[in-house]
């Protein structure tokens, strides 16, 4: 007799399978078939929900997962990754499972006698999570990539490239898609992607290397003369920028040193003017002059300057006439003592004492034409080494510094007050940053200038040239200007300052000098309250009077100190 699977004899299938045919028909599908089992836990018979129950209070311990990032390496629990049981997903499988039975293997639930199938219990990643954590892990790896950059090293005097750097970022998207894909791996990897920088140094060393061949000496000569001005290399180097994307002229630079080279070599004409004879002032011819014709040689200038190949040009010249002639200009005898400005300078050092002498000097004899504006800098010939000018104290950047030309100021304030008294109206006057002791009593009654940027110009506006004389006394520390010309019919008076409002000086300033020895303190700026004040001129002549206004706001201004270290 033939033996059928598991123990059913041939006789009795078709009885059997009639019957389980009938009982199938009417099966619960949503019921676990016999012999089912999740991670060891019996879910036969049970249903969906029932075997949800069941194995999601099983226990599971999360595995360890190591994490590398380049040279890093971090290990921790699975779960701080996102890590978790996945119950649904396996009762899900042990339900398709029963779904896929056949006939046969029902029949063999039935009589009990269905084969056992363990399912594993699965697991899952929650992305949100698993980034969160890969991100924290590696933040401090991140590093954004570094351009390279164009300087000017001062030691060399050259421009040169401080080279490219590549950035770092963590690929975390890659390594959370890989561990939710995987959530039985116990090691992951996060590989670091390299972001190249956009700006290299080989593309800047082509830009440096055309700035370094433009940083030249450059020279200028004036056509029809023999006269040169000339630029040093690191002049020109001033002249314009390496940029990212190349050479940029830099159009303030060029444009000055334009007219620093045009005023070297020009030979502006020379009004008749008054000189100094046996002891008399005599009249002297005017002169014609040759100067740099500017509106064509500017843009000659900075086309040569900048191209590596031209270290010479020659600027187109053109004639300059005198605007004063001898035969307007009154005979020294016939001249009037219009009005005088008088200051003093006591305790200034030898260096300033000097500067006051030669400012003084340059200033004696100048001679404003009628209806022209006398301008300070350009009658002194500008304030420089070449010129005679020392170094002395000077304002400048908030602090009274050592600088050149040093005392200056004293004589454009007293040329400043001859010519305000004698009633010529103001054009260009510019104030001192604090109150300067040198200028008392007559605060505020003043007038600044520095080369280049702050002139005094006032206008001669009287009916014939006027002279202007400046007598120095060095051994009475006093300086004296003198306005001489044809005196005009007006009286002017000006007034004392009067003060609107006055600010104490701040507390002193300490600063560490390395220089200096331990426990040694000098002072290098001294304090000075603030004030806002006003002079008024009240000028009288036929056509009525009228009154004007020099206003000064001085800075509240502390002292500063240099002490050396600590010992």
């Amino acid at each position: 007799m033939k033996v059928w699977a598991a123990g059913i004899t041939a006789g009795t299938v078709a009885l059997l399978v009639g019957g389980a045919l009938a009982v199938a028909a009417t099966q619960n599908a949503t019921t676990l078939a016999p012999g089912l089992r999740i991670a060891g836990t019996d879910v036969s018979g049970m249903t969906r929900e029932q075997a949800l129950a069941a194995v999601g209070s099983r226990a599971a311990t999360p595995p360890q997962v190591t994490v590398t990032a380049g040279k890093n390496t971090w290990t921790l629990s699975a779960e701080k990754l996102g890590w978790h049981v996945d119950a649904q997903t396996s009762v899900d499988a042990a339900l398709k499972i029963t779904q896929e039975r056949g006939v046969l293997q029902k029949l063999q639930g039935m009589i009990g006698q269905a084969p056992t199938q363990d399912i594993p219990l699965t697991a899952a990643v929650d992305p949100a999570k698993a980034r969160t954590t890969l991100t924290t892990l590696t933040a401090g790896l991140n590093t954004a990539p570094k351009n390279a950059s164009v300087y000017f090293d001062k030691v060399s005097k050259r421009y040169a490239v401080k080279a490219d750097a590549p950035g770092l970022s963590a690929d975390v998207t890659a390594a959370v898609n890989t561990y939710v894909a995987t959530p039985s791996l116990t090691s992951l990897k996060v590989a670091l992607k390299v972001t190249p920088a956009k700006l290299t140094a080989a593309t800047l060393n082509t830009y440096v290397a055309q700035g370094n061949a433009i940083a030249r000496p450059f020279t200028v000569t004036l056509g029809g003369t023999a006269r040169k001005g000339g630029l040093t290399a690191l002049q020109v180097a001033d002249l314009y920028w390496v940029r990212d994307s190349g050479i940029e002229p830099d159009e303030k630079t060029l444009k000055a040193a334009f007219g620093r080279l045009t005023d070297a070599i020009d030979q502006p004409a020379l009004n008749a003017r008054y000189v100094l004879q046996g002891g008399k002032l005599v009249k002297a011819k005017e002169k014609a002059g040759l100067v740099t014709d500017r509106a064509a040689a500017y843009a000659l200038f900075r086309k040569a300057v900048l191209d590596p190949a031209v270290k010479t040009v020659v600027f187109p010249s053109k004639a300059d006439q005198p605007t004063l002639t001898i035969d307007r200009l009154p005979a020294a005898d016939k001249l009037q003592l219009i009005a005088v400005g008088k200051s003093t300078y006591y305790g200034s050092s030898a260096a300033r004492r000097t500067n006051v002498a030669n400012a003084a000097s340059k200033i004696n004899g100048a001679v404003v034409p009628s209806g022209e504006v006398f301008s300070f800098l350009n009658t002194l010939g500008g304030i420089d080494a070449s010129n005679g000018f020392v170094g002395g104290l000077i304002i400048s950047g908030g602090r009274t510094v050592d600088g050149l030309g040093g005392g200056v100021c004293q004589v454009s304030t007293t040329v400043f007050r001859a010519l305000y008294q004698a009633g010529l109206p103001v054009v260009e006057r510019n104030q001192h940053s604090y109150r300067v002791g040198y200028y008392e009593p007559q605060v505020g009654f003043e007038a600044a200038v520095y080369d280049p940027g702050l002139d005094l110009k006032l206008k001669n506006d009287t009916t014939a040239p006027i002279l202007i004389k400046a007598n120095n006394d060095n051994a009475k520390s006093t300086l004296t200007v003198e306005v001489w010309g044809v005196k005009p019919q007006r009286t002017v008076t000006v007034s004392p300052a009067v003060i609107t409002a006055r600010v104490p000086h701040p507390a002193p300033r300490y600063v560490v000098n390395t220089a200096l020895r331990p426990g040694v303190v000098r002072q290098v700026d001294w304090a000075a309250d603030g004030y806002s004040l006003y002079i008024t001129r009240t000028i009288k002549d036929a056509s009525g009077v009228r009154t004007d206004k020099v206003s000064t706001v001085y800075k509240a201004w502390q002292a500063v100190y240099e002490t050396g270290p600590r010992g």
